[in-house]
């Protein structure tokens, strides 16, 4: 043998017996995977060691273990192979709270993940029916507004805050009883390919980001009883910064992609790539600015939309505090979205409310306020099709009486929220500064409304218009009202 080699087989040696030492199976530590035995205290014991030893994985192998809320530690990194199941416990007492009620927790930590093929199920739905049983018996104190629990009061299944460089890789959440993961105040946030599938009571927002900065949002595939991915602001003077979502596939009975409803910081540099949304009952996407924060240097580009209730809704409102919000350098690029004449989320156990009915299918919106309007938005190569055929009887507007449309500067953001409008195709009121560009619109039967109405739009072009309304008539497909400096080309 070569003397020489020997130093070099040694530092491999010793680099693997290292690589092998920072995983610890979770039996080490008399972890059961029978499914019956609660494993809180032994799983919160081998985190808190590992996290002392300088960190590593706990692994779990084939089995399901039940568990209480745990709380992650610093370098440390749960991975669940392919058949391993992290349970919830259906007993509410087994749960902790710190703002949420959580499974699991992390707070002021870093270098953390959860990785693997395995689930963590939260078995939202009984653990929910038994927060209501609790409630009834007067142990737990609870407004039970809509005759549930509030959402912070059942059990999400993560709940990581203000903790740096977090990973969530190839693992599959399902059933939480409330919001799937929240993430507030966390920098370097990677969520790749994790599977989300979460229908089992109300609230079940996929994935919920919270003032975070440098966030990438990656492959995932997400099913929610609620909004599929969430952007909010909870906190004034913080904002969501530097974030990426892209080849993401999502399906909800709310929003596909939303900004909001909390929206009291800031929402800058955001980019929404190449992602998928079906089946959903609100828009594919929405961004919203109606507590006073700001929306700016939005990016969406290459989205795919179909059976989906709204294509487009940007909004600016004024909910608290007389803080209005602001919107501004949005740029929506290669969409093509179908919009169905039924429910697009009929027939899951959740769906969304049949709500400001009768009234005709919406339009895309762009809506801001008389003093605070939407301004440098670019639309581009945009496809809309919708089923035409509206009712002039649901609660018309007509093109002369479009004051009529309330501003409803205080309500709660959804396209659905003025009731009738007098578009079918696009509504764009409050706003300067809109650029579209090859913008086709299509109604399979023809529509009393106007394809496109702009009420207060001021210095604004729309260039390469397309309307194709089935039966119709030759007529402006483009109406203004109280509008200044529009070019059509």
């Amino acid at each position: 043998m070569n003397i020489q080699r020997i130093p070099v087989l040694l530092i491999l040696l010793v680099t693997m017996f290292t690589a092998t030492a920072k995983d610890y199976p979770a039996s080490l530590f008399g972890i059961r995977s029978d499914g019956v035995t609660l494993n809180t205290r032994s799983i919160q014991y081998a985190i808190d060691y590992i996290s002392k030893q300088g960190g590593g994985r706990l692994v779990f192998y084939v089995g399901r273990y039940l568990t209480g809320s745990i709380h992650m530690r610093s370098d440390v990194t749960i991975h669940l192979n392919e058949g391993a199941t992290l349970v919830g416990s259906l007993n509410p007492f087994d749960y902790d709270k710190n703002g949420w009620t959580a499974l699991i927790f992390a707070r002021d930590v870093q270098n953390i993940g959860i990785t693997g093929l395995g689930v963590i199920d939260g078995q939202g739905r009984q653990l929910a029916f038994n927060v209501v049983d609790i409630i009834q018996k007067g142990l737990l104190k609870d407004p039970f507004r809509y005759d549930r629990p509030e959402a912070d009061a059942r059990a999400v299944i993560l709940n990581f805050s203000n903790c740096e460089n977090v990973t969530m890789r190839r693992v599959t959440l399902r059933n939480s009883a409330s919001w799937v993961q929240v993430y507030e105040q966390c920098s370097n946030l990677t969520l790749d390919s994790i599977h989300v599938d979460s229908k089992a009571y109300w609230n079940n927002d996929g994935i919920d980001i919270v003032d975070c900065e440098k966030v990438r949002i990656t492959n995932c595939y997400v099913d929610s009883d609620d909004d599929g991915i969430c952007i909010k602001s909870h906190t004034p003077g913080k904002a969501n910064r530097d974030i990426e979502i892209r080849n993401n596939t999502i399906r909800s009975s709310a929003n596909g992609i939303k900004f909001g409803t909390a929206t009291q910081g800031g929402f800058s540099n955001i980019r929404i790539i190449n992602n998928r949304v079906f089946d959903t009952y609100r828009s594919a996407i929405t961004l919203a600015s109606v507590d006073g924060g700001y929306v700016e240097h939005v990016v969406v580009d290459s989205l795919y939309a179909t059976t989906t209730g709204n294509a487009i809704f940007l909004r600016i409102g004024e909910r608290i505090n007389n803080r209005k919000g602001r919107m501004e350098n949005i740029t929506i690029s290669n969409l093509y979205c179908e919009v169905p004449q039924t429910k697009p989320d009929a027939g899951y156990e959740y769906e969304g409310p049949y709500e400001d009915m009768p009234r005709n299918i919406s339009p895309a919106g762009i809506v801001g306020l008389p003093d605070a309007m939407i301004s440098n938005i670019t639309l581009s190569n945009i496809t809309i099709k919708y089923p035409g055929g509206g009712n002039p009887l649901f609660a018309k507007v007509g093109l002369d009486e479009l004051n009529k449309v309330p501003e409803k500067i205080t309500g709660y953001p959804e396209f659905s929220m003025f009731g009738e409008l007098p578009a079918w195709g696009l509504y764009v009121r409050h706003a300067k500064n809109i650029k579209v560009n090859n913008l086709v619109l299509i109604a399979d039967k023809k529509d009393y409304r106007a394809a496109i109405v702009l009420d207060d739009v001021h210095d604004s072009s729309f260039t390469g218009m397309d309307i194709k309304e089935a039966g119709a008539k030759s007529r402006k497909p483009l109406h203004q009202h109280q509008s200044k400096n529009i070019t059509t080309k």
